[in-house]
């Protein structure tokens, strides 16, 4: 399980050479939202391996890791790894949306990880680990609803063993979100982390966005295609154990 690996391992990452408030890899101060910047806010399990796919991804300006969808009162890794606290692993994404659009990260997203696994993802069990999406416009609404019902049948269509996405959708306003500790900011390329990721991505492809993406919404159409990173599991870069 995660949880044992970052009692054995995090104490060497938190020593590693990070300023506290800025990405350990771009450079970025990650608690800012540049001007002109969009925020999305994606969950697909352990967030370790779901940021550095994230901050890959071309047009993204800086990511954080955090809790989101519980007790404000109990946003620490400790109750959150318990299951106690509700919450998701979750990443802020803050990105350009003259490089990247949303419906890019919606791709990264669904591809990123199998959305029908419940409260888990592969190794790792427990609401926390849960698969969600947590808007900040009602644009964004819109996009995630018609992403998963495309996704979703695709997923049947594909002969997935499961085809009902259990992801939760809601609105970042209702479910804040809140920073995690700093030794959990871009940890896997910090000296003495754990090259861990339970993701399982499906394999299965989101189907084009113009298939889906309703005219009104134009302005939000994938800028980068096919050029979207995928998880490191599905590369075979990390343990799963």
């Amino acid at each position: 399980m995660r949880q044992t690996f970052l009692s054995l391992f995090g104490s060497f990452a938190a020593q590693a050479k990070a300023l506290p408030g800025v990405h350990y890899v771009l450079k970025t101060p990650y608690k800012e939202v540049p001007a002109g910047s969009h925020v999305a806010y994606f969950a697909t399990g352990c967030f370790w391996g779901a940021e550095e796919t994230f901050w890959k991804t071309k047009g993204v300006v800086t990511t954080a890791v955090g809790y989101q969808g519980g007790d404000a009162k109990l946003a620490n890794y400790d109750a959150v790894c318990s299951g106690r606290s509700g919450h998701t692993e979750g990443v802020k994404v803050v990105y350009d949306p003259k490089v990247v659009s949303y419906t890019d990260l919606l791709k990264v997203f669904w591809q990123m990880h199998d959305p029908t696994q419940g409260d888990g993802q592969g190794n790792d069990r427990g609401p926390q680990y849960r698969s969600a999406v947590f808007t900040t416009t009602p644009e964004q609404r819109v996009m995630v609803d018609l992403s998963k019902a495309q996704y979703e049948a695709a997923l049947k269509e594909g002969g997935h063993r499961r085809s009902v996405i259990t992801t939760q959708v809601d609105s970042a306003d209702d479910h804040p979100f809140h920073f995690a500790e700093e030794y959990h900011q871009q940890y896997l390329p910090k000296p003495g982390s754990r090259q861990y990721c339970s993701a399982q991505p499906t394999g299965i492809p989101l189907p084009a966005a113009d298939s889906w993406l309703p005219s009104e919404l134009k302005e939000h159409a994938p800028v980068l295609g096919d050029d979207v990173p995928g998880s490191r599991c599905a590369k075979g870069q990390c343990s799963s154990m």
